[in-house]
């Protein structure tokens, strides 16, 4: 029995070994067929510091404290009874055999069965979180992965750190008198006493045996399955880690990925010398630079992102993880095309050359004749760009990039959008914003202010003269809700002595809704005007009560020649309320008392820019507010449903993004008890306002919500304290 253990272990290690060399030469040329693309490879120690710290310290998993713990339980175990695979290997000759120079090390063998032990209770664990998701159809995260891939990756784990659990107690039985528990400190309970010599030397072989087996069967089935991405990710996530697109470790918020063309950001100012060849955006697989195509390879298919989106959420078929899985395996099974001459395509199996000829956005469900599209435009288009999925990635993919590389070829290269951002594009390209409002009112929102608001080019030569260049945005001049923030905003301003300009009609959109719409000639039309004029008035600080300004003018607008200070208004707000420039004041005594009030986090705002704290301490500054915050909030918050283009699109699949929000707010509200005394729904971007407040409307019609909240920017509920007068005696 034993020669056959011995024979059969040496045999499957033999195939094991081949065929993962084999899989890992696949996935490298799936790699190659990717598009060149510059920016991974600065500031190399950064990525090296980074990817050690992300490495060890699971600064990603950790998100999710209780899985963080175990996987990295199971993560050091993988790697570190690597050397107990090389004794067993030793075993199968000589069951008494033990690694030259560790040896029985005694720290060695404490490390080795801590270590097996946690790793132990670590798969334990995250089989149990498995477990209690099934049957929970899309509210589970691990809906729509490829489960038995999973199960036996765990199943696997669990296998190896028994069998070491094992074979450190047989070890203790064979060597009996010659050892001590001292050695064996966590395993010589494991077994009774007493057993044969020649029995224990028997077993020790086929545990070793069995435990080789069961690791290079692991390498054969991944060797077999190079989409196989819950196991393949133990070796593509650290090299998908340092060459993400942010060498301090940020994930790809903020800023969009510029357009790339061969390998380089496509200049905009050049475009007319551009190959008539060349493609914008991602029309087909091959599009996507050789990054995009590791994210792919990368994903756990864990479901984090998908837990957290707000499409999938509210019964959308966007789900961030099938998209790059989707992606994934139309990579791989296209490549052989890929690779293959000219010549000889035609010989190739039918089933890869169907996969090539599928279009890469097209409808799901074809008419007989068609080819079904690797991504649904319903998909495509559901994405508002929050940002949650790649927050919560573990492994660094770049979802949001990959998802707007793909409307922008729909976009630029097809025409192929919803009909509805037609009034977008002609407005922001004719009238400078998106409500196609006239430029002449962009100052309508000062009308009646007690006090001047000085234009640039009319009032002040520039900017010299002023502290900020007030950046009021489309909102802010044209929505009659935004309207009472822009005011607001001015009305701190000039009460604290800060010193602003604004731009009047010389301000037009930043283009913010037309690059996440993926018209990206659009934004950059309006991009460098506003470049131009931001120039000629000599802008160094810029604060905005906008969250899509604040990001764009702050993260994507020094790509184009502006260096600024750019702050949101709330952390303006919150640095002159420290300081004593501004002084809220608690409700007059026998009023109705302050208001209870819940936060929301603007996604452009709170991850894009990862502004949590300004707000939050504004409000706790306001005498007598009580502030309670929603289950989801900060880095989890949940979206209104306004990002990414979305604002100006029908929202047509499944329940209202805005009003599942609206209902958490309202839900926290009465949590809090807020009865039917004053209550608000706060924010700081015009974006949040506009959404929250449709669905607060629609909340209190359907008798939902009380009308005793409202929906307000952190703004005006500071200026509603500011506004009130102190009680006599009462010190300020």
């Amino acid at each position: 029995m034993t020669v056959v253990a011995v024979v059969l272990a040496l045999a499957v290690s033999v195939v094991g070994v081949a065929l993962f060399a084999r899989g890992v030469a696949s996935i490298v040329g799936v790699l190659r067929l990717g598009r060149p693309v510059t920016g991974r490879r600065d500031s190399p120690r950064d990525r090296w510091r980074h990817l050690l710290a992300e490495t060890l310290g699971h600064t990603r998993m950790l998100q999710w404290t209780a899985v963080g713990i175990a996987h990295w339980c199971v993560f050091v175990a993988f790697g570190a009874l690597f050397l107990t695979l090389v004794t067993a290997y030793g075993q199968l000759v000589d069951p008494r055999f033990a690694l030259p120079l560790i040896g029985h090390w005694v720290v060695y063998e404490w490390a080795s069965e801590v270590i097996a032990w946690a790793g132990l209770l670590g798969i334990l664990y995250l089989i149990g979180v498995r477990a209690r998701q099934r049957g929970r159809g899309r509210a589970s995260r691990f809906s729509g992965s490829t489960g038995w891939q999973a199960v036996y990756v765990e199943l696997t784990i669990l296998g190896i750190v028994v069998c070491v659990l094992a074979l450190r107690a047989l070890e203790f039985q064979l060597l009996g008198a010659t050892t001590s528990r001292w050695h064996f400190p966590l395993t010589w309970f494991l077994l009774p006493g007493g057993l044969p010599v020649a029995g224990v030397e028997t077993a020790v072989v086929l545990v070793a045996a069995l435990k080789i087996v069961i690791s290079m069967a692991w390498f054969v089935t991944i060797g077999l399955n190079q989409t196989m991405g819950v196991a393949w990710h133990r070796f593509t996530a650290w090299p998908n880690i340092w060459f993400k697109r942010r060498a301090d470790g940020r994930p790809a918020l903020g800023a969009l990925a510029p357009v790339v063309v061969d390998g380089k950001p496509l200049d905009f100012a050049e475009i007319e010398g551009l190959d008539e060849d060349a493609t914008l955006g991602v029309g087909k697989v091959e599009d996507f630079t050789w990054k995009g195509l590791l994210d792919f390879t990368s994903c756990t298919e864990c479901g984090r992102c998908q837990s957290q989106c707000p499409a999938w959420h509210t019964g959308k078929p966007l789900s961030p993880k099938l998209v790059i899985t989707d992606l994934r395996d139309h990579a791989h099974a296209k490549a052989p095309y890929l690779r293959a001459a000219e010549e000889a395509r035609a010989a190739l199996p039918a089933a890869v050359l169907a996969e090539a000829e599928r279009p890469l956005v097209g409808p799901i469900q074809v008419v007989e004749g068609g080819r079904a599209g690797v991504i649904d435009p319903d998909v495509l288009w559901s994405c508002t760009s929050c940002g949650a999925c790649v927050q919560q990635c573990p492994v660094d993919i770049e979802h949001v990039d990959h998802i707007l590389d793909l409307r922008r070829h729909q976009v630029l290269m097809d025409s192929d959008f919803p009909k509805e951002l037609n009034g977008l594009f002609k407005g922001l390209e004719s009238k400078g914003n998106p409500w196609n409002q006239s430029p002449r009112g962009r100052m309508d929102w000062a009308a009646d202010l007690p006090f001047p608001v000085p234009v640039v080019g009319e009032d002040v030569e520039d900017l010299t003269a002023v502290e900020y260049l007030f950046w009021v945005g489309c909102a802010g001049a044209y929505e009659d809700r935004a309207k009472k923030t822009t005011r607001a905003v001015a009305e701190l301003l000039h009460t604290a002595g800060v010193t602003f300009a604004v731009l009047g009609k010389g301000e037009t959109c930043t283009g913010d809704p037309a690059r996440r719409a993926g018209n990206e000639f659009v934004f950059q039309q309006l991009a460098l005007e506003n470049v131009e004029t931001l120039t000629e008035a000599g802008a160094t600080k810029i604060v905005t009560s906008c969250a899509h300004c604040l990001n764009t003018l702050k993260n994507e607008y020094p790509e184009l020649g502006i260096s600024a200070e750019v702050v949101h208004h709330t952390q303006l707000l919150n640095r002159l309320v420290r300081d004593g420039r501004l002084t809220p004041v608690a409700p007059p005594a026998g009023s109705v008392g302050g208001r209870t009030i819940t936060y929301h986090d603007p996604c452009y705002l709170g991850r894009h820019n990862q502004v949590y704290d300004p707000p939050r301490d504004l409000l706790g500054s306001i005498p007598g507010a009580t502030v309670a915050e929603m289950p989801r909030h900060g880095s989890r918050s949940f979206c209104c449903g306004g990002g990414g283009a979305r604002m100006w699109m029908e929202e047509k699949i499944g329940t209202r993004i805005n009003d599942d929000r609206t209902a958490e707010a309202v839900t926290t509200l009465e949590s809090a008890g807020a009865g039917t005394g004053p209550a608000a729904i706060a924010t700081g971007c015009p974006f949040c306002r506009v959404m929250l407040s449709d669905g607060l409307t629609a909340q209190q019609a359907q008798g939902r919500a009380p009308e005793s909240v409202e929906v307000l920017d952190v703004a005006q509920l500071l200026l509603e304290s500011v506004r009130r007068e102190p009680e006599a005696g009462t010190r300020v």
